[in-house]
This record gives C-alpha cells, sequence and structure tokens, in this order.
C-alpha cells in the first residue's frame, strides 16, 4: 500500500514527537501496520534498542527491582519521588514503562466456595445516580441483599447509608425472604464496622442488636479482597445492566415498585448459575423452609435520639428543620423517625409529628405550633405571612422586590396578598404573580383583578377577599332612581 508524502510526514511526527506506539498509530489513521513499519523503516530504532530514556533509567534498575519485591503494590508516582531524590533526571512515563514489566506479578489461586440453604446472605451498596429532591439533589444509592446458596435477591432505593436506613432494609428484606439467614456478609462500610484491628471487628451497636433479635450473626469480608462477597457483586451488576439502565423514576416509591416487580417477574426466574435445569426461584423455595424463623413482632427500626430544639422552635434533622411548640425552644426533645414519619416527644407526650421530607435546606412547620408565638408576638404575622407566600407563590419574592423600589408598605402589600390567597387559593394566585411579573406590574388592585378573571374563567364559587370588624352593622343597601341627579 502506498501513500502520500503528507500521510508518512504525520506517521514519523507521532512516532517521534508525540511517542505514539505503532499500532496506535496504524489504528487512528486507519493503515496498516506493515505501511507503518515501512514508512518508519530506517528512521525508528531498531527492535530491541533502548530508547534515551531506558539509558537514563538503567542505573536505577536494581533499586526499583528491590522496592518493587519488598512492595509489590507501590505506585510509580512514589516511586518516581524515590529516585528523584537519588538524583534520577528521566520521565515519570519511562518509568512507568518499566514498572510494568518489572512489577512482581503473584498470580492468587482463589477457592470456590458453596454455602449450605439457608447459611449466609451477602449485602452491600450500589451507586446508581441522584435524584431531585425540594432544595436539591441527593445521591441514590441501591440496598441490595442475595442469599448465597439460591442467588434469591431483594433490594432498595434508599437515600441514606445510616444504620436507621440499613436495619429498615434488613428488616424488609428478611420479610420477603420470609425468614433470616444464618450470617449476614456485609463490606467493611463505616456504617457497619465501628473499628477494626487484624481480624479483631467491632460492629454498630445497633446493628448487633438487629443481628441479636434476629439471631444472625454479622461478619465482613477481609479488606481488599473483593472476591469473597461476589455473589453479591454479580447481583449489583446484573441490576445496573438490567434494571437500572435507561430507566428513570419519578419518585422513590415509584422506583422501588418498579424494583420489586423485576426482581419476581425477571431476576428469580433466571436460570441459577450452578444448579444446571433449575431457576433462582425453584431453588428459593428449596432453601425457604431453611432460613430462620422470623420473631412475631419485628424489632423496631424507627431512629430514635434526642435532639435540641433551636431557639426558633426548629430541630435540624437530616438536612431539614421541623418545628416544635414555641414552649420547647432551646430545649431537649426526643425524636422518633422512619421512612415517613418524623416524630417528637417530651417525655412520654408526643408534642409533633410530620411527614418525612428527603428534601435539603427544607422548613417543615406546622400551624398549630406557630399559633401561640404569633399570639404573643403580633409583629411575626408579617413574617409568617411572607413565609407563606414564598412557598405557596415561588414569584413572590420578584413582587417585594418591586414594591421596595417604589416605597410601597410591604406589610400592607404583605397582608392583602394574604387575603387573595386565602380568597382564591394558591394556583389562582400564583399564575396571577406570574403574569404580573411577565407584565412589569405590582399593584396589588391589578393581582385582585387577575385573579377574579381567572376565578370566573374556571367559574368557581364568587371570592370573598374583604372581611368587616364586629363593629361594622349588617345592613342591606337599598338601590334608588338615579334619574333626578342630572336636575
Amino acid at each position: 500500500m502506498t501513500v502520500g508524502a503528507d500521510v508518512e510526514a504525520e506517521i514519523r511526527r507521532l512516532y517521534f514527537a508525540e511517542h505514539w506506539k505503532r499500532g496506535t498509530i496504524a489504528a487512528q489513521l486507519a493503515l496498516h501496520a506493515d505501511v507503518v513499519e515501512r514508512v518508519l523503516g530506517s528512521f525508528g530504532p531498531k527492535p530491541g534498542t533502548p530508547r534515551p530514556e531506558s539509558r537514563v533509567l538503567e542505573p536505577y534498575l536494581a533499586f526499583v527491582d528491590e522496592t518493587l519485591d519488598q512492595y509489590p503494590r507501590l505506585v510509580a508516582t512514589r516511586l518516581h519521588d524515590m529516585l528523584v531524590e537519588r538524583g534520577y533526571t528521566g520521565s515519570l512515563r519511562a518509568l512507568r514503562r518499566v514498572v510494568r514489566k518489572r512489577r512482581p506479578r503473584h498470580h492468587k489461586a482463589f477457592l470456590r466456595l458453596e454455602t449450605l440453604p439457608g447459611e449466609q446472605a451477602q449485602v452491600d451498596w450500589a451507586h446508581v445516580g441522584e435524584i431531585v429532591v425540594p432544595g436539591g439533589r441527593r445521591p441514590l444509592w441501591a440496598f441490595v441483599i442475595v442469599l448465597s446458596f439460591s442467588r434469591a435477591s431483594w433490594g432498595e432505593l434508599v437515600v441514606s447509608l445510616d444504620m436507621a436506613s440499613l436495619r429498615r432494609s434488613l428488616v424488609r428484606a428478611s420479610r420477603f425472604f420470609g425468614g433470616s439467614p444464618r450470617q449476614w456478609l456485609f463490606d467493611n462500610a463505616k456504617t457497619v464496622v465501628v473499628e477494626r484491628r487484624g481480624t479483631h471487628v467491632r460492629f454498630n451497636d445497633q446493628l448487633l442488636d438487629l443481628a441479636a433479635r434476629l439471631h444472625v450473626q454479622p461478619r465482613v469480608c477481609t479488606p481488599r479482597e473483593p472476591h469473597e462477597k461476589g455473589r453479591v457483586e454479580r447481583a449489583i451488576r446484573y441490576f445496573k445492566d438490567r434494571f437500572f439502565a435507561a430507566r428513570t423514576f419519578h419518585s422513590i416509591d415509584h422506583g422501588n415498585a418498579q424494583l420489586i416487580r423485576f426482581i419476581e417477574e425477571i431476576a428469580h426466574r433466571r436460570d441459577h448459575p450452578t444448579l444446571q435445569g433449575r431457576t433462582v426461584a425453584d431453588v428459593f423455595e428449596e432453601e425457604r423452609p431453611r432460613l430462620l424463623v422470623l420473631p412475631d413482632e419485628m424489632p423496631s427500626t424507627d431512629f430514635v435520639d434526642t435532639l435540641t430544639a433551636d431557639k426558633q422552635g426548629f430541630v435540624p434533622y437530616d438536612g431539614n428543620r421541623y418545628s416544635v411548640p414555641h414552649t420547647h425552644a432551646s430545649r431537649a426533645v426526643q425524636i422518633c423517625a422512619d421512612d415517613h414519619h418524623v416524630r417528637f416527644l417530651d417525655g412520654g407526650t408526643e408534642i409533633g409529628d410530620h411527614e418525612r421530607c428527603w428534601g435539603r435546606r427544607q422548613v417543615i412547620e406546622l400551624p398549630a405550633h406557630r399559633a401561640g408565638l404569633v399570639d404573643e408576638k403580633r409583629a411575626a404575622r408579617d413574617l409568617k405571612g411572607r413565609d407563606r407566600l414564598r412557598v405557596e407563590v415561588p414569584a413572590f419574592d420578584q413582587l417585594i422586590e418591586r414594591w421596595l423600589d417604589q416605597g410601597r408598605n410591604v406589610g400592607s402589600m404583605v397582608a392583602r396578598t394574604i387575603q387573595l390567597l386565602n380568597a382564591y387559593g394558591a394556583a389562582i394566585v400564583r399564575s396571577a404573580v406570574d403574569e404580573m411579573i411577565e407584565r412589569g406590574t405590582h399593584d396589588v388592585g391589578a393581582l385582585a383583578v387577575l385573579c377574579e378573571q381567572r376565578r370566573r374563567r374556571r367559574r368557581g364559587p364568587a371570592a370573598t377577599v374583604v372581611a368587616f370588624g364586629s363593629h361594622v352593622p349588617e345592613c342591606d343597601v337599598v338601590p334608588h332612581d338615579l334619574g333626578g341627579y342630572d336636575d
């Protein structure tokens, strides 16, 4: 094959100036390897001829071999630092080529272990993306547990890797399997292992409490030996390829419903990897009677702790702030949280019950918690009105800026807007404010007109915006003829 002079020049440039390999040049330029060899010809070094960089490194080869024999996992960058201190002037790239060839290769033999039915379950998490929540995004994790004998699996999506989340997942997995294995095999995650020195492991106390109640023995793998929990690793790869690929969720509950359906209808119907002619579901039915019987009353998995409310009467938890009665401001309260609710207790008395928020930097407030404080501090009403408008009408802050620019009484404007919100509802006021922002206006009277127009288009009941005090007598206004006014 004959190539032009420009191609020959490019081949030589890539080889001598950019230090590309011959095979890389042939692949990138779509040429046959023989063409590259012919073009380089006498220009290239003869086979076996050491490069100039290799000659610079030659006096240090004995030191490299000795160091790698003693520390086989030592990275080339650290070895380069050690050689520079000893006078080496060559490049890191040349050293890496030598280390790649001279690093001792220890081929470890692995023993395939088959566990007894009901003996072991392997547990791990996998990062599967992010989920949009109020206030930002949260990392999305998949909790996966696999029975080692049958390869039956269970999983769920979680946004937290704390001990409360782990306990909830383990209890749900036990209910799904209809029993517990005799061992849980974990990785050396900080959630599970509090301290480890060699083979001595100190587990998290809450995990030990759950294991004791379900009669399960917790175990951990050897560090940097992922093959010891290969069944759950393969299950995670299987879920990522077959389930999570090209799939989206609008909520965690939506994703978990799809995941459970996938496990029951697809994952458990696949062939067992070692028992020919049987599916995972068939082997699981054989293993199920060997699992440990669950207790009549399953252990509680709620997060329970004592936290201190701030001076505004909010308790920070999981990145959000939950309200308690203002009488408990700056005081310690007990928190009891699960997937759906966050409850606060004072002794044995419940003082607050909120829906669990998975967002970030959100303020979750019960109106009853602020009623007493508002009565004591009437000036707080305006501020709380603004907070409510900001939540229900996202563009409200832009209206406030225009009122300030025009020198309007912001307190009066907020009060009148709250009246419109109470009369027409959040959907109508939100749409009307968006139109005002687009038009560049700011008057509350115009906002009332826009709200009324939308109410009429929806054919809703007439709104009562003005409320008279008790001192105003109620009377009927009788219209009369106005014809005599011209006279």
